[in-house]
């Protein structure tokens, strides 16, 4: 799934893979375009995966938390606190590749990814809102 999900429209380019092949397929991609923007998730992919394996201890002392006899609430208002700094630091690393991304390819090839990621966008919506009719539908009353 390369789509734009919860990590927005950039998130499934930047993890690589048929996201970003299909991504690179559909504007017609150079070749000398290819190399760079593959360079640019590569980094990125990079960089976050750090920043994931650094947020691992917070995590960690997160389930220790809630683990206690009693939860301390303060100290799980810190630990919530630092992920959100570090949700906000692979925010903002990601948004860097997309804006490198954005340098490389021209302004038709940007207004094409933008006409396709909101026509997915729309497509998710369709779904959503036909499995809530289903789920409404088969609910016992």
């Amino acid at each position: 799934p390369g789509g734009h999900g919860a990590g927005g429209p950039g998130m499934g380019m930047m993890m690589g893979g048929r996201g970003l092949e299909r991504m690179l397929d559909g504007v017609n991609a150079s070749a000398e375009q290819r190399t760079q923007i593959k360079a640019i998730a590569e980094r990125a992919r990079s960089d976050i995966k750090a920043q994931r394996e650094a947020n691992k201890p917070i995590r960690q002392q997160l389930m220790t938390l809630f683990a206690q006899p009693v939860v301390d609430a303060n100290a799980a208002e810190a630990l919530r606190a630092q992920m959100l700094q570090q949700h906000d630091q692979s925010s903002r690393r990601l948004m860097q590749a997309m804006l490198e991304v954005s340098r490389v390819l021209t302004p038709e090839q940007r207004k094409q990814l933008a006409d396709r990621a909101a026509q997915r966008g729309a497509m998710m919506d369709r779904h959503m809102n036909e499995r809530r009719s289903m789920e409404g539908s088969t609910t016992p009353r």
